[in-house]
């Protein structure tokens, strides 16, 4: 017969650990969805009120290319905060693994 003891405390632990980070990472995620879709439903309600003050086609045009610059840097600066969102979480992940490991 042999006898082995088995420590789940460790395991849980971690567990527990990589499950609160994934529950931070998600709740910060949904944080950043809302903001975008509050920072891109504000644009287009802006451009919109803009839009309506056009009365040449030269206006049209002009407003046309500064608005989609303006979208453009704004879809940028919301896919740099998703990407350093996401880096930070992997090495937050990576550091706790390092960590449980040791």
């Amino acid at each position: 017969m042999i006898n082995t003891t088995f420590d789940f405390k460790k395991p849980l632990e971690s567990a527990q650990t990589l499950m609160g980070l994934q529950t931070s990472t998600l709740t910060k995620t949904v944080e950043l969805q809302k903001k975008s879709a509050e920072e891109l439903a504000a644009f287009f309600k802006g451009e919109a009120d803009k839009a309506k003050e056009l009365k040449t086609p030269e206006e049209f045009l002009k407003f046309n290319v500064e608005s989609n610059k303006a979208l453009y840097e704004l879809l940028k600066t919301q896919g740099e905060a998703f990407s350093a969102l996401a880096k930070e979480s992997g090495e937050e992940t990576m550091a706790e693994i390092k960590k449980l490991a040791s």
